[in-house]
């Protein structure tokens, strides 16, 4: 007769299906909670800034400073480059960057030393590119929410802790550019439109295609480590 049996998924490191919705809601929460949602925006502001940066640098220009302030919002700024590919390196960057955490967060192995590559890479760009107090003090704080957590025992809520500021990233990428476009604000979409003469609407929409596609990136790997079931049949000897 043929038996079903379920083979052991890797619980403890993936998230189940039921779980990453529950997470997803729990992270759309907190990012739109006053005071409690405000390091979560300048840790999206401080990825959307550094994508600019290293894709200027990748593109062959010079990073001058990085500047973020306390409402979330940032500057970076560079000389040389291209000027298209920079511009849309913010919320694409910023997505991707969510998209990494995620799957750090999901490594079988090393999830204190992905902990402590975050806030090395932090520290490194306050001393890099940091110039002013108040960025200063924010990628020093974004620092410690990424070290202080090596004090915990447990490497499962660390994990956990990682997928919620993954998401949390991701669901602000996601917003970010739309608010700026509905509220008419000049920002990379105008920045780009001028540039490309293509409408900053477009733009807006490639970078939410991108943040959704970041977000089934997450989904997919949830998906492939889901419990399978395995058909075995027994055979009986004469």
């Amino acid at each position: 007769m043929p038996e079903t049996q379920l083979v052991e998924s890797s619980g403890r490191l993936v998230p189940g299906k039921k779980q990453f919705f529950v997470e997803l809601l729990l992270a759309l929460v907190l990012s739109r909670l006053p005071y409690i949602s405000l390091p979560f925006h300048w840790l999206e502001s401080y990825f959307h800034e550094l994508s600019h940066g290293i894709a200027a640098i990748i593109s062959g220009g010079v990073v001058s400073h990085i500047r973020l302030f306390p409402d979330g919002s940032g500057l970076c700024f560079s000389q040389g480059g291209w000027p298209v590919l920079i511009g849309f390196s913010g919320y694409t960057g910023a997505a991707l960057w969510g998209a990494l955490l995620f799957l750090m967060s999901c490594l079988r192995s090393g999830i204190r030393q992905s902990y402590l590559a975050l806030g090395i890479v932090v520290l490194l760009t306050l001393l890099l590119w940091a110039r002013d107090i108040l960025s200063i003090a924010i990628m020093a704080s974004l620092a410690v929410l990424f070290l202080l957590p090596l004090k915990l025992t447990y490497n499962t809520l660390l994990r956990g802790s990682l997928r919620l500021v993954a998401l949390i990233v991701m669901l602000n990428a996601l917003a970010s550019p739309a608010v700026l476009l509905g509220l008419g604000q000049r920002g990379d979409a105008s920045l780009l439109a001028d540039l490309t003469m293509i409408p900053s609407v477009i733009w807006v929409m490639l970078w939410f295609a991108v943040g959704l596609g970041a977000l089934y990136l997450c989904w997919r790997v949830i998906v492939f480590n889901a419990p399978r079931k395995v058909n075995s049949a027994k055979t009986s000897g004469n």
